[in-house]
């Protein structure tokens, strides 16, 4: 299929003018039809909460694995950051090597540790394992790692199109599953056994769960929270991060490759001589959820990157005490390039903010363009 180009990558514009032509562009759907989402049964979602109550200890441990060339930026960062405020399990960022992780489409951190450092301080494994998208499906590393853990008891989360590589592993044969709408078919062609379940940003099955595009990473974290410690629990975090309603119900048809998302890829693309660096004043003590969000969302643009700088080359420790490497030395930044302060701003309203400042600097259907990108509804 034509549409089928590399989301990880920009989508891969550059391949898609070299092969599709205005007729194919004609076929797209010029907007998504979208009915309400279906309201989720009680018995539905206490059976998923069931399902994820902590497998072994009673203050559970949480492991967040990313290679370090290229792991999807929030779907590492958001549960780290909203699992960590949560303070009801402990939770360690980890990297297949030694040295720092550099994520996609922005930030380079610093990994708690290996994973064979986990292994050898736990090696029981740990409750629950948390896979973002990554650039590869198919690191040995990795796929070993997850199957090691999910033998051992383990809880494994697909997150985004981490799907893709939960679904490598082995572990999604024969089970419900959702991943990222953009990668939905490829999934279903190299995993044909899997069970694909629609409307939903969360699915759970048999110690194995998926979730829907990059912001799903949100409610999954707070079903997680709320499975672990109470749905009390889970409220005080949304309302920690600015929401005021959550749960996993979805509008899957609210996103595919449509007219207006290629068009706009396109027409972004080729105005490659207008690109913009937009720098994050990066502070100790910043909203890692937040600064995420933001960076992600105006990297994916495809007229602007977000970079971070300070004052120092070293690493400055987040909210959650992730540690994240500025990307240049500089005591400021032009003001026409400079995003606005995130400091501890609660992340929905920092996404819906970024979104908004992408409508006005490049027009309202490159800010649809990004929430399509999130699956985000706007």
């Amino acid at each position: 299929m034509k549409k089928r180009l590399v989301l990880w990558g920009g989508l891969g514009v550059a391949a898609l003018l070299a092969t599709i032509g205005a007729v194919w562009i004609l076929t797209l759907p010029p907007a998504p039809d979208v009915d309400a989402a279906p309201t989720i049964a009680k018995e539905e979602t206490d059976a998923m909460l069931a399902a994820l109550k902590p497998p072994k200890r009673q203050r559970p441990l949480i492991a967040i694995i990313g290679i370090n060339d290229a792991t999807e930026t929030t779907d590492y960062l958001m549960p780290y950051g909203i699992l960590r405020r949560a303070d009801v399990a402990d939770v360690v960022a980890l990297a297949t090597k030694a040295g720092p992780v550099t994520l996609y489409p922005a930030f380079k951190v610093v990994p708690d540790m290996t994973a064979t450092d986990f292994d050898t301080r736990y090696p029981d494994g740990a409750d629950y394992v948390i896979v973002p998208a990554m650039s590869r499906d198919d690191d040995p590393a990795v796929l070993q790692w997850i199957r090691n853990q999910a033998a051992k008891g383990a809880i494994v989360f697909g997150v985004c199109a981490g799907a893709k590589v939960v679904g490598a592993a082995g572990l999604l044969d024969g089970k419900q599953a959702t991943t990222h709408w953009y990668y939905l078919d490829e999934l279903r062609e190299k995993h044909p056994a899997i069970r694909y379940v629609a409307d939903r940003r969360l699915v759970v099955d048999r110690g194995i769960a998926t979730t829907t595009g990059i912001t799903a990473s949100m409610p999954m974290a707070l079903t997680l929270i709320e499975a672990i410690a109470g749905r009390d629990r889970a409220e005080a975090v949304a309302h920690d991060l600015g929401l005021r309603h959550w749960d996993t119900r979805h509008e899957s048809d609210a996103f595919l490759f449509t007219r207006s998302f290629a068009l706009t890829a396109i027409r972004n693309t080729l105005a490659f001589w207008n690109r913009e660096q937009l720098g994050i004043d990066l502070r100790p003590g910043a909203d890692e959820v937040s600064l995420a969000l933001v960076a992600d969302a105006w990297s994916r643009t495809y007229r602007s990157r977000a970079v971070t700088f300070a004052r120092t080359e070293d690493a400055l420790e987040t909210r959650s005490r992730i540690r994240i490497i500025p990307d240049k030395v500089a005591m400021s930044w032009s003001a026409e390039h400079l995003l606005p302060a995130i400091g501890s701003q609660r992340p929905a309203q920092a996404l819906d903010q970024a979104l908004q400042g992408i409508a006005a600097r490049y027009g309202i259907p490159t800010a649809d363009l990004v929430a399509m990108q999130l699956e985000y509804r706007r």
